[in-house]
């Protein structure tokens, strides 16, 4: 299962190499989310990391941001 995982992210940074930021970002974001769906939260935070430096005015950033604001209320105090 790892290396499905470590396969898809290649291919999607090999991707991304020809793309646009805001592509790139929204391709960062889908292989975010499936880290996520495959138990991988580290791998899922680093990609939401890379988002939100690198691709700060992008869809997908705002919506790492909006998710990460979600969590935070939700966390117990």
């Amino acid at each position: 299962m790892k290396t499905l995982c470590t396969t898809m992210v290649l291919i999607l940074a090999l991707l991304a190499g020809c793309s646009s930021g805001e592509k790139k970002a929204a391709e960062l974001l889908e292989t975010a989310r499936f880290e996520v769906k495959q138990g991988n939260l580290e791998q899922a935070a680093k990609l939401y990391d890379e988002i939100l430096k690198k691709y700060p005015a992008s869809p997908a950033a705002k919506d790492v941001a909006a998710r990460m604001a979600e969590f935070t209320q939700k966390k117990p105090r």
